[in-house]
């Protein structure tokens, strides 16, 4: 994907989509760090990471709402083509829009949702019970990941609309 010209919005979601993957790659690093420090921890020198759980958790949804645009944009998820073959050309075209705008809407709704929750937990200082730290910024960063990933699937369907895309 990087050695392609990239112009349009479709270039910016795909460069944006790639930045959030690294920092995926570095919070995914990170949280396999603290898991193995605290192994170490608790076994080896009886000594657990207070609140390692909740790091684990919250990097985890940093790994996932990062990495999804990436996924998106690249069409890196898992199809099932069993009725391509049956359904032909038209039916592929139009499986092919109608499963991205559908996706598209749900995304949507979980952006929204998101949001709501991430002012929400700002608003009231939601945070997590052992450290405290404050969750709405996973809400948030939850919130853009969906978003990012949101752009990737309609800039894909405006590709196959005006036929710029294999599909």
């Amino acid at each position: 994907m990087a050695a392609e010209v990239r112009s349009g919005a479709k270039g910016v979601v795909d460069r944006v989509g790639e930045l959030l993957a690294i920092l995926a790659g570095v919070a995914l690093v990170f949280m396999v760090l603290v898991i193995a420090v605290g192994v170490v921890m608790r076994f080896a020198l009886a000594l657990p990471i207070l609140g390692s759980n909740e790091i684990v958790q919250l990097t985890a949804v940093a790994v996932v709402a990062l990495g999804l645009p990436y996924c998106t944009a690249g069409d890196g998820h898992v199809r099932v083509d069993v009725l391509d073959q049956a359904i032909g050309p038209l039916g592929r075209f139009v499986g092919d829009v109608l499963s991205r705008v559908l996706s598209a809407i749900v995304l949507g709704v979980l952006v929204w949702r998101a949001s709501l929750k991430a002012a929400d937990a700002f608003r009231y200082g939601d945070a997590t019970n052992m450290l405290t730290l404050p969750i709405w910024p996973f809400y948030g960063l939850l919130a853009f990941g969906v978003a990012m990933a949101t752009l990737a699937l309609l800039a894909q369907v405006f590709s196959i609309l005006t036929g710029k895309a294999a599909t």
